[in-house]
């Protein structure tokens, strides 16, 4: 079997979550499987050495005068088509609407679909835009495709709402976490990353971004709030946030003096990570909406406490003990979860002991071999149909 794998975004330098799946997928497969071809079609870019070789793997390089659409539309279906493959796996949500190849899509979610008020007025016009993208793009290749992976029950039920399966197309198959993140405990390393990212002595870590879901101002409000308890006692570290972003939003919140103690990073590689995590005091990632959250399972496997949310996705990748969990709609909530892990340090290291346990639960290998299962299932029943 000769499998296309979409991977328009691996070569670029600063990858994001959906990126960071179909990475670990592509490396996953190389180690499980030695039988079956791969193609894996990306868009050419400064990160070219990514992807490690492999004898059966095989990337290809495609052009677009068009963009995003015309890459995913156009260049992609007809690369697939002459690369003589049997199924194309679209990882990132959306797919070609005409493609004479069987097409596999992972939907990690359809907040895009969804009419939430939340959403709505909030995020950037390049978010927007892609919103509107999959809006139309989405729900047709949907109908179309031979499997609909997801990464949650959560999100399953809620695609299946949504689309209303009447067949066993739809699958959940749970993201993991790199073998990279870790406790890092060597004093030399984290203090070489202490002196790089200028990290503040006490802070907490929040791993977001302007995406509405992130809950940015949610945080910012909860850390004002700890503040009038703790003020100066601790920094927020940020990775790769917009300076006049985080000033527009600490003046909308009347919280401008707050500047002073959060700190921005920059982009991070991914490779780094660990050891900045295993420094900070607490993790934080009350997300409003999530179809999954790996950080959670990032910060859990540092061994640092996680504060996560009691919405979607959440509850479902952290567990019943392994975190605190918080309704990410109140900031004062939110900061009481933070107080209370300062003033009880046994909470804290039960919390982190647990999160390490419960990381463990999820793998990337795992995840890798039930999709090469998928794959062989979809291969199996276009051979049985002929």
């Amino acid at each position: 079997m000769k499998i296309g794998i979409e991977g328009q975004r691996l070569f670029r330098k600063k990858k994001h979550g959906m990126d960071m799946v179909a990475l670990e997928l592509i490396k996953n497969l190389q180690q499980i499987d030695r039988k079956n071809e791969y193609v894996v079609f990306v868009k050419p870019d400064e990160d070219n050495t990514c992807i490690p070789e492999a004898p059966n793997f095989k990337v290809v390089e495609l052009q677009s005068k068009w963009g995003y659409p015309g890459w995913e539309q156009i260049a992609l279906p007809k690369a697939a088509f002459q690369q003589g493959c049997d199924v194309l796996h679209c990882t990132s949500n959306t797919g070609p609407l005409f493609c004479k190849v069987p097409l596999v899509t992972t939907l990690h979610d359809i907040i895009y679909l969804e009419s939430i008020s939340i959403f709505k007025k909030e995020g950037s016009w390049y978010q927007k835009l892609g919103n509107m993208y999959r809006r139309y793009f989405v729900p047709p290749v949907i109908k179309k495709s031979k499997k609909v992976i997801t990464v949650s029950h959560y999100e399953k039920d809620r695609i299946d709402d949504h689309f209303g399966f009447t067949d066993d197309r739809l699958t959940a198959i749970y993201n993991g976490v790199g073998n990279h993140f870790k406790r890092v405990t060597d004093q030399d390393t984290l203090a070489n990353i202490k002196k790089e990212y200028r990290l503040p002595d006490h802070f907490f870590f929040f791993l977001g971004n302007t995406d509405p879901k992130k809950n940015t101002i949610g945080v910012l409000q909860a850390f004002a709030e700890f503040n009038k308890v703790y003020p100066g006692k601790y920094s927020l570290v940020m990775l790769d946030y917009d300076e006049s972003e985080l000033r527009r939003l600490l003046q909308s919140i009347h919280a401008s003096e707050l500047r002073s103690q959060i700190h921005l990073t920059g982009y991070v590689p991914n490779t780094v990570l660990p050891a900045l995590i295993s420094q900070c005091s607490i993790f934080l990632y009350p997300s409003l909406r999530e179809s999954f959250g790996i950080p959670i399972l990032e910060g859990m496997a540092c061994g640092v406490p996680v504060i996560t949310s009691n919405t979607s996705s959440m509850p479902e990748v952290a567990g019943e003990d392994a975190a605190l969990i918080v309704d990410p709609f109140n900031p004062k909530e939110i900061a009481g979860a933070m107080q209370h892990l300062v003033e009880d340090e046994v909470l804290a290291k039960v919390l982190a002991e647990r999160g390490i346990e419960r990381a463990k639960h999820f793998s990337w290998e795992v995840m890798a071999r039930n999709v090469l299962e998928l794959y062989e299932d979809v291969y199996s029943e276009l051979n049985a149909a002929v």
